[in-house]
């Protein structure tokens, strides 16, 4: 697993001597994450030296640093601990509670006619309350990131960073829900139960398969929209991904082999998602015959790895294993998505230096891209469902908005999410017609299948 060690570095100001301290850093073989002038007095430099290195060989680089006679070695700073101290979320009210005729109406007397009012019309609480626009970010902590089951308290961290993307990219209130429960049919009572509370339900970080039967309960048990991201948005913004590295290369993903290797939550995700949308061949390896047989189930066939690697126009790798794809398995032209985090299966520059044509991890083709977007959309519109209709919807803008030179657009960039988000309610209340995926060169007769 890599981490980062952030190195605080007190440099002098002199030509020469930042080279020296990273050529130090160049020596241990590490990558430099980020690099920052924290502050400068007069003759030195203080910076912030962000490193990436393998958990499993570490490496104390501030002990060489600190042998130079240019640079000193203040400390080293936890960056990420310090951003996470008191939690990342908080609940604010909207409203100024300045006076004590604003208390009187928002709490009693004046609240209790707004609620006799739903009473009597229950859809008004999607106008006067908060409802239509907080998603419930549910989890039992059983698949966190590549931790593997860590429990909810400890997967709290991921639902709060969740709440804060939704508020930060689509203006929504996101609701940690920890469940200390691994029975499905609990976790589907449980969830069922509080879903009053919320315009919508994401189910996160949920192993398979106990995954696929709590979303699809929940999706036939609810009137709100009710989706497992780990499935759904990783399985869009892999879409829309492949979409514009097959469009870059002048094929047609629709045509082409595509091998799913790991077949859990984002992989069974994946291969739905892109035999929904007309890809005919999709190989998937998996150590797991439950899982193989769950992927023929839909329509796919499966292969152990090196014959799959042989086949495979296009592979996509959610495994969490890192190095699973030997470099010498990559085939000459291949589009290869590592998408495991934080340690993909093949490094990108790997893939690349043995021949494939497009390769990506996990760090540029993340969910963060679908989610919030999905969401707002779907609430906007008043969905019961997340349909595949809006699935496509979300990945096909975003293949089409990405720039020329990356296979999806900036996460940060707040108009991506809202024009997502308003692709997905036009589909929620017209549906979707697909855009036809013809390479650029060849799109005379562009339009629909």
């Amino acid at each position: 697993m890599k981490i980062p060690e952030i190195l605080l570095v007190e440099s002098q100001h002199k030509p020469g001597s930042l080279a020296k301290i990273l050529q130090v850093i160049s020596e241990f073989g590490l990558l430099v994450e980020n690099l920052d002038a924290v502050r400068r007095d007069q003759d030195k430099t203080v910076w912030e030296i962000t490193l990436e290195m393998d958990e499993d060989a570490y490496v104390n680089v501030g002990e060489k640093i600190s042998a130079l006679p240019n640079a000193r070695l203040l400390g080293r700073s936890d960056r990420v601990f310090t951003r996470h101290q008191g939690g990342k979320i908080k609940t604010v009210s909207k409203l100024p509670i300045d006076n004590l005729q604003m208390l009187r109406d928002i709490y009693t007397p004046g609240v209790a006619r707004v609620c006799l009012a739903i009473k009597d019309n229950p859809e008004l609480a999607n106008q006067y309350t908060a409802r239509q626009q907080t998603v419930a970010i549910v989890t039992n902590g059983t698949a966190v990131l590549g931790l593997g089951d860590i429990g909810p308290v400890a997967g709290l961290p991921v639902m709060e960073g969740k709440a804060a993307l939704l508020a930060r990219l689509a203006d929504l209130s996101g609701v940690p829900i920890l469940l200390n429960e691994k029975d499905p049919e609990k976790i589907i009572e449980a969830v069922a139960a509080i879903a009053p509370s919320f315009g919508a339900i994401q189910l996160e970080d949920i192993r398979a398969p106990e995954c696929f039967r709590i979303e699809a309960a929940l999706r036939e048990r609810l009137d709100i929209p009710v989706l497992h991201d780990d499935q759904h948005g990783t399985a869009v913004v892999s879409l829309a991904a492949l979409l514009s590295a097959t469009r870059r290369v002048g094929r047609r993903l629709r045509d082409s082999v595509v091998g799913q290797i790991g077949l859990g939550a984002a992989g069974i995700g994946i291969s739905r998602l892109l035999m929904a949308y007309g890809v005919r061949d999709v190989i998937g390896a998996d150590l797991n015959p439950n899982a193989r047989a769950m992927l023929e189930s839909m329509g796919g066939r499966t292969a152990e790895l090196p014959d799959l690697m042989k086949q495979a126009d296009i592979v996509v790798a959610t495994t969490g294993v890192k190095g699973l794809i030997k470099p010498e398995m990559v085939r000459e032209g291949q589009l290869i998505l590592a998408l495991s985090n934080p340690d993909p299966e093949i490094e990108p520059t790997t893939a690349l230096a043995h021949g494939a044509a497009f390769a990506a991890d996990g760090k540029s083709i993340n969910n963060v891209l679908g989610f919030p977007g999905l969401f707002k959309g779907a609430l906007d519109a008043g969905a019961t469902e997340i349909n595949d209709a809006m699935l496509f919807a979300a990945a096909e803008t975003l293949a089409l908005i990405a720039p020329e030179s990356e296979l999806v657009p900036d996460a940060l960039n707040l108009e991506v999410h809202k024009a997502v988000a308003e692709a997905v309610a036009f589909a929620a209340r017209h549906g979707s017609a697909q855009f036809d995926d013809e390479p650029p060169e060849d799109d005379t007769d562009a339009g629909e299948e």
